[in-house]
Parts: C-alpha cells; structure tokens; sequence
C-alpha cells in the first residue's frame, strides 16, 4: 500500500510590526515624564508672568516718558549749540521755528531709543530668569518626585519575584508617605499569600508522594510475577502508566512551587555544559522518533541552581523533541554577550500561531490539545520553564518559526 505523503504546512502568520512599546520607549528623551511636565508648568508659568510683567512695565515706562518729557519752553532767540550727535538736524534749522519742531522730533527718538534700550535689556533679564527658572522647576521637581522614584524602583525589584522587597519611605506624613505605606501593606498581604500558596502546592506534593510510590511498588510486584494472567499484566501496566503520570505531575508542581522563590544560594554555572547535559539525556527519544540534534553550543557562565538551570534546558529540548515532525531537527545553542546569557532551543514541527504563544507557558496548557489528551507531558514544563528564568531574574520567549515550529529564547543575566 502506497503512503499517501503529508501534505505541507502552511506558512506561519506573519508577526505583528507594530511596537506597542511606543516612541518614549524608544527615544527616553521624548518621554512626557512628570518631573518633564512639572518642570514645563513652572516655567512656562514663570515665563508668561514675566512677560506680562515686561508689558506693563514697558507700557507705564512709555507713557511715564510721553507725559514727564514735554518740554516747559519754547526757544525765541538766541543762539543754541549742539553738543549731542543723536540729534544733528538742530543745527541745520534756519530760525526758531524750524528748531522747535526739530527739537521735539529729537526728544520722541532720545524716548523711543530709551524704550527700545529698556525692551533689550528686559527681554535679555527675562531669559536668563527663564532659564534660571527651568532649572530649578526641574531639580524642585525630581526632589518633589524623589519617593516616586522609590516607589517605582521598589515596584521593579517586586516585579522580579522579590516580594521580600518595602519602600519603608520616610518623611513627613504626606500624600506620597500614605501612598508608600499603602503598597508596602499590599506588599505584605501579597507575600503571605504567595507563601501560603507555595506551602500548601509543596505540602500537597509531599503527602501525594507516599501512596504513589507504594502504588507503583505493588504494581511493579505483580508484574514481576510469571504466574500472573495476561489480562491482569495489561491492566497492571496501564496502571503502572497513569501511576508514573501522576507522579511526574506531582513533581512537577513541587518544582514549580520551589523555582518561584528568588535564588539564594548561586553558584557559577556553565549554560552549554548544562545544555550538553539535555541532549545527551534526550537524545535515545530523539532518535527513536527519528529527530536530528545538533547545534553550537559556546561557554555561557551564569550565577544560578545547577540543578533548576538543567531543567530548564531538558524541558525545552523535551518539548522540542516530542512536538516534531518525522525527519525533523532541533537546534540547542548557547552563547554569551553583552552581559547576558543567552540558550536557544530551535525546532522543526507544526505551525504555530503567534497569537497561541501567550498561552503556552501557562500550567496544564498545549496548543490544540486538550489538558489530558496527551501522553507528551502533564503540561507544567514550559511553566517551570518560566518560573526558573524569573527566579534567575531572566525571562524566557518564543518566536513561531517559518514554516513550522518554534524558537525558544532563554536570557539570564550574567
């Protein structure tokens, strides 16, 4: 019987090119900041008032000088000289008359060279106090401000799975104080609910283990036996079988309780040793199911769990392997620079939509598979996955490839 080949995958969706990150995000300068605006509203309030200030000041000096320079006399005789250059069409008058009209034309340019010195000068004034007044709108509004950049700061590090982290803000007891203290008690009731929570998944874990391991132990004594009916050999290995599923589920969540905690205790550990490692455990599966291992794998020394680390990498190249294509390959790499380390987990296999991506790292979550229609993994491996990274202070991401699979991005700080 001939076999009727696959038909091809289709293309991947393409990426969405929008960035939602923004242009602040891009171009930090160009980011409204509140200390920005606080800085534009002081002085662009200080300016107008000046401005408004020069005007009035320039108005009353005007007409201060068109009512206090009207000159009291008139000239009738006699002879006049000329001791200013400003004015040089005095001496060019033939009689009186022509010398008074010359002299008021002289006294309206002495008051409008008169405003027009004291409109330089005030603008000048007025500038160099504007600048003076960005400047310390600004460093008035970072002292203002200054807990807010506490808060924010406290906010990141919790963000990093620091839940340990308070603000403990000091000062008077203001707005800003109330707000800090605010959020260290919502600190403080998240991580007692986190703790609770892991106890209680680690508890859980820890009792499950016992009737599961004498499970398994009864199980494995009466297939042991040659004397035992087929029908009961079958029924004992179908057991045997959903008996190692529930014990790989329970220590699963054990992992996952334990790899939400921030590491402590870290020790230099060397990514493509531990993704060495992966392989090497994978690779009989991967062979079986007909999958190519290869990839480049250059030193990448972290601070971190050995252990936790290593199982990063062995769910990564698991997943990789089970979720394949016959004849398919996957490509483990690692490399370090700029200041992080960086392990790569590449594969052939289905297409896979960008917008399912989001919902692959959540706990008992597959892509078109139902939660128990699997025997690929009880679902928590690319969730432990995750929570590894955030205790590592990493993060972990995935690209859909072209033409089917997906590319599996690990970053920890070095």
């Amino acid at each position: 019987m001939a076999h009727t080949p696959l038909p091809a995958p289709p293309p991947a969706p393409p990426k969405p090119t929008w960035n939602p990150a923004g242009p602040g995000r891009q171009f930090p300068w160009l980011r409204p900041t509140i200390r920005i605006r606080l800085t534009l509203l002081y002085g662009g309030m200080f300016l107008i008032a000046g401005i408004l200030l020069l005007a009035i000041i320039y108005l009353l000096a005007a007409q201060a000088l068109r009512q206090g320079n009207d000159l009291p006399f008139k000239l009738l005789g006699g002879s006049v000289r000329n001791t200013s250059s400003t004015c040089p069409q005095l001496t060019s008058t033939e009689n009186v008359d022509q010398f008074n009209a010359a002299l008021d034309v002289c006294m309206d340019s002495q008051r409008q060279l008169a405003l027009d010195g004291l409109l330089r000068r005030s603008l000048l004034a007025l500038l160099g106090l504007s600048v003076l007044a960005f400047a310390f709108g600004y460093a008035m509004a970072g002292r203002v401000l200054s807990p807010l950049g506490r808060i924010t700061r406290t906010a990141r590090m919790v963000a990093g799975s620091d839940l340990s982290r308070r603000i403990e803000l000091d000062g008077p007891d203001d707005e800003l104080k109330e707000l800090a203290d605010t959020f260290d008690e919502m600190l403080d009731r998240l991580d007692r609910a986190f703790d609770a929570q892991r106890r209680f998944v680690a508890n859980a874990s820890h009792e499950l283990r016992t009737p599961l391991a004498i499970n398994r132990t009864l199980l494995e004594v009466q297939l042991a036996d040659p004397q035992a009916p087929p029908e009961l050999v079958q029924l004992g290995r179908t057991l045997l079988a959903t008996n190692e599923r529930s014990e790989q589920l329970v220590e699963g969540l054990l992992l996952l309780a334990r790899s939400d905690n921030e590491i402590v205790d870290r020790k230099p550990v060397d990514l493509a040793e531990v993704a060495s490692q992966a392989v090497e455990q994978v690779r009989a599966e991967a062979e079986a199911s007909g999958v190519r291992l290869h990839g480049e794998r250059s030193r990448a020394v972290v601070s971190g769990n050995g252990v936790l680390l290593e199982r990063i990498a062995l769910n990564l190249v698991q997943n990789a392997v089970r979720y394949n294509t016959p004849d398919g390959w996957v490509e483990v790499s690692t490399a370090a620079q700029a200041g992080q380390a960086t392990l790569v987990v590449a594969n052939t296999g289905p297409v896979v939509p960008a917008y399912e991506l989001d919902d692959i790292f959540e706990p008992f979550r597959r892509l078109r598979t139902e939660r128990t229609g699997s025997d690929k993994g009880v679902g928590l491996g690319l969730s432990i996955a995750r929570s590894v990274a955030r205790a590592h202070g990493g993060r972990i991401t995935a690209d859909p490839r072209e033409g089917g699979g997906l590319v599996m991005r690990v970053t920890l700080p070095v």
